[in-house]
């Protein structure tokens, strides 16, 4: 009994090198050892990854707490540019509201219709697969072609939709559409869910390409009766990573979105109802010159995207629960 009592104890304790290092510290500089090659490879991009990423968001968290003009040295405000971002820019705030809303609306439905169109694409044969996912996929590696959109949408009767609504009775004069703080955004929404099916689509078609087909054998096998159960148990699970990294990229195109906003709706926007926080961002940041203030407002971004990122993370992980 003692003899057991004291393999228990020992057993309880953690292992320690010879050195006083932790048992799991020193398997992990084991695998460093043993893996050496691999680390050698992935070297060079690890170094500009932290150079290009990692070393930026940290100057930039540090220039937020900052007054910086680029002219003179920086000189420590402590939080005085986040209490001034947060109780007295009404005009952040208001891209704030703008961005939010934005990003709840495109974001999701972006999201699931990138999935959508490539789960039914997918079933098709090679070659209209190919066809089909050209056609999808040109909105967003066509350059400028969203301008397309303000010829649709001009103010005058020329513009295609006034000149349809005043055709048909609907209207007797035309809407200054992307002047109008009433309809700017849902336009510039539309404007961006079309341009939404770009590398996320890509993402899900090549991961639905490398789902097993023998899983679904076994499921039918396990009881999976539908298309439905298949895709929640067995498609979805199969395809993680390309949900995740779908999610990351429309996360980020959805709080980042400031390219379509002020091409259509000019910068700044009338009544800054097209206003975003990234269009504040390049007020401030590429306008007037005030590095730390607009370094607060990058880093309330970035905790944007981070604590979205880390809820869809959470969510991805319950599918096929």
């Amino acid at each position: 009994m003692q003899k057991a009592n004291l393999v228990t104890k020992a057993g309880s304790q953690p292992k320690r090198t010879p050195a006083g290092m932790p048992g799991r510290w020193e398997l992990f500089v084991r695998d460093m050892k043993r893996d050496k090659h691999l680390y050698v490879l992935l070297s060079p991009y690890m170094l500009l990854f932290l150079l290009f990423t990692v070393f930026p968001v940290i100057i930039s968290i540090f220039f937020s707490f900052t007054n910086f003009n680029m002219l003179e040295f920086p000189q420590w405000v402590g939080w005085e540019n986040y209490s001034k971002l947060l109780w007295n820019d009404d005009v952040f705030l208001i891209g704030l509201k703008n961005t939010i809303i934005f990003s709840v609306v495109t974001g999701p439905i972006s999201y699931i219709a990138c999935f959508v169109f490539a789960w039914l694409i997918n079933e098709l044969n090679p070659k209209v697969r190919a066809f089909m996912t050209l056609i999808f996929f040109a909105p967003s590696i066509s350059g400028n072609v969203f301008f397309i959109w303000q010829i649709i949408f001009s103010g005058d009767s020329y513009g295609i939709m006034n000149g349809f609504l005043m055709k048909t009775g609907i209207l007797y004069e035309p809407i200054l559409w992307l002047q109008d703080p009433k309809y700017m955004l849902a336009i510039i929404m539309l404007v961006q869910l079309w341009l939404s099916l770009g590398t996320s689509f890509l993402a899900f078609i090549a991961g639905l390409q490398t789902v097993d087909r023998t899983l679904y054998e076994a499921g039918a096998i396990d009881g999976v009766q539908n298309r439905w159960q298949e895709l929640w148990y067995i498609t979805l699970p199969s395809m993680r990573p390309q949900l995740m990294f779908g999610a990351v990229i429309q996360i980020t195109a959805s709080l980042a979105v400031a390219e379509v906003a002020t091409a259509l709706a000019g910068f700044p926007s009338v009544q800054y109802g097209a206003h975003t926080i990234v269009t504040h961002l390049m007020d401030y940041g590429t306008i007037r010159f005030e590095m730390g203030y607009a370094s607060a407002i990058a880093t309330v971004l970035f905790g944007l995207m981070l604590g979205s990122n880390l809820l869809v993370q959470k969510l991805l992980k319950r599918v096929g629960e």
